[in-house]
């Protein structure tokens, strides 16, 4: 460790409770029917992807190779009043309901057990605790392993396994709450943070930056041209990316892109829907954990500079275990004080063996 600093893990055994499952039995519906139509014509059996066991493979690992200066805790349930800052009173109502029950919200794969709406509180109060713990001087920064996930979740619809938009109820919180006039939220999931865009569309003192692949990849929207409106125009920063992209296009986006954009904004806190599905396991982009490492340092040195430090991090998607597990305890490595390791083609180690192996066959004997 180069500078060893605090940070804290919130990870709640509730959001574990959070389980559908496309065997059991759901509410009856035409949603249901349009559902289940879509499953049974597809060629390959479809299981629901957002799992508990995303969450328990991070906690195993940070378990077996602990870092310095990390500490986890429980999270909170988030009120009514503290989720109703970012969706409506009707929709709130709506989810409310459907408690302790099994349901299809959308046909965009979003269901619910009878854990997940105290999981999708769980989640969204875990971000909030986050904040209020960074903002408050009791850790340099946090990281919240939420689940459900948020950024496609939006005012008055869930979307994308997403119940809740975590990083927007952090966000409004820290306005509302902590005294945190201007956010600026960095979303580096493979997938456009709709959600997210959608709530803050037009505000003009939360700026979201967001890299993500581009259309027609899921859901389609977070085109260049795509900066907000009204007061809030240009606090919209969207890089949309080809299939291929890696690490070299995500730091140079950083660099190049956000760092004069947040000079420019002046946050009083960083805030990042952290996916790990850019990870070239998850076939979305293709990252390398240093390419993450690298990411966080960034982040973590404008936070330094510019907000006094205030940098929380919210888990959102990564769906293949094991680089989901190692990319969010790479992250902590980063903020626990570690220096940042520079991406590098994994085959350039391999390439260099190999010349160490050969190279002295074709000397001459002296």
């Amino acid at each position: 460790m180069s500078n060893r600093r605090d940070v804290l893990v919130i990870s709640d055994p509730r959001v574990l409770e959070h389980r559908p499952d496309v065997e059991d039995e759901y509410l009856p519906g035409r949603l249901n029917k349009r559902v289940r139509g879509i499953l049974s014509s597809l060629v390959v059996k479809w299981n629901y992807p957002e799992h508990p066991g995303r969450i328990t493979a991070i906690t195993d690992l940070l378990a077996a190779e602990p870092i310095p200066g990390v500490r986890i805790e429980e999270g909170r349930v988030a009120t009514e009043a503290e989720l109703n800052r970012v969706h409506t009173a009707s929709y709130l109502k709506s989810i409310y309901k459907l408690r302790g029950t099994h349901a299809w919200l959308d046909v965009d794969t979003t269901a619910v057990s009878p854990g997940s709406v105290e999981a999708a509180e769980v989640a969204a109060g875990s971000a909030i605790k986050a904040v209020e713990t960074v903002v408050n001087g009791d850790v340099s920064s946090a990281f919240a392993l939420c689940r459900p996930p948020g950024h496609h979740a939006n005012a008055v619809r869930a979307r994308g396994f997403c119940l809740f938009n975590n990083v927007a109820v952090a966000a409004a919180h820290a306005q509302m709450a902590m005294g945190c006039e201007r956010v600026l939220i960095v979303d580096w999931d493979a997938h456009h943070g709709n959600g997210t865009q959608d709530i803050f569309w037009a505000s003009p003192d939360v700026m979201l930056f967001d890299t993500h692949r581009g259309a027609p990849f899921y859901p389609g929207s977070g085109a260049l041209e795509q900066v907000g409106e009204g007061i809030g125009e240009g606090t919209t920063i969207n890089v949309p990316l080809p299939e291929g992209s890696g690490d070299e296009a995500m730091v140079k986006a950083f660099r190049e892109i956000l760092v004069p954009a947040a000079e420019w904004f002046q946050p009083d806190i960083i805030l990042v829907s952290a996916g790990f599905d850019p990870h070239r396991l998850d076939l979305c982009l293709n990252m390398t954990h240093e390419g993450f490492s690298m990411l966080t340092g960034i982040l973590q040195e404008l936070s330094d500079r510019l907000c006094k430090g205030r940098l929380v991090f919210v888990l959102e998607g990564g769906y293949n275990l094991d680089p989901l597990a190692r990319g969010v305890h790479t992250v902590l490595e980063v903020l626990a004080g570690g220096e940042p390791r520079e991406p590098r083609d994994p085959g350039i180690a391999i390439v260099d063996e190999a010349r160490d192996f050969h190279l002295d066959a074709f000397k001459e004997d002296e």
